[in-house]
């Protein structure tokens, strides 16, 4: 009976401090700061990957809604050179500093079972200044107050607007895979 009694008296202290739908919505939200990109590129001459383990990425279970950010520096190449030429010469990282994802689960599934859904997300993805409407496709794996978001995709180059001289075209793919997973907890 006393613990009943202090538990309605947190709710209505919570409840004249705080909006409802604002209560709702922060026991909705998932995210990490510690998501993991990572792309390559492959050609018969060379291939090159690198990887970002700061990728942000923010969650609302309860619209579907998520946004992905992440800083181009924070990718690591195994080679220190292809680093330094991937952030001046290819994606002018100084000028265009992130990469972003902004859009809608467009079929949201049911977050309070846990499961594997095979999902696609539709927004707006940003690479390099320029912004295209894209739909990634993706599994979203829910076990109890972790999801886990997996999604492999492709970006031409040229989408995007990003150049590569001539002297290094041949080692270097026109479309980069991408493959992301993010841990997202409450």
């Amino acid at each position: 009976m006393k613990l009943h009694f202090v538990r309605v008296a947190l709710v209505a202290v919570l409840a004249i401090s705080w909006p409802v739908e604002e209560l709702i919505a922060q026991g909705s939200k998932f995210s990490t700061s510690a998501g993991n990109t990572k792309f390559s590129s492959e050609t018969p001459l060379e291939n090159i990957n690198a990887e970002n383990k700061k990728s942000q990425a923010i969650l609302n279970t309860a619209n579907g809604e998520m946004a992905i950010r992440m800083n181009m520096r924070d990718f690591v190449f195994p080679n220190k050179l292809m680093q330094e030429h991937f952030n001046e010469n290819y994606i002018e990282s100084d000028k265009y500093p992130t990469a972003t994802f902004s859009g809608k689960i467009d079929n949201v599934p049911d977050f309070s079972k846990d499961g594997q859904y095979d999902v696609a997300a539709i927004g707006k993805f940003t690479v390099h200044g320029v912004t295209k409407e894209r739909k990634l496709k993706g599994k979203l794996k829910v076990e109890g107050d972790k999801i886990t978001i997996t999604s492999n995709f492709e970006v031409p180059l040229t989408d995007h607007k990003i150049e590569i001289p001539q002297v290094v075209f041949v080692k270097i793919a026109q479309v980069i895979q991408v493959k992301a997973e993010y841990v997202l907890r409450r």
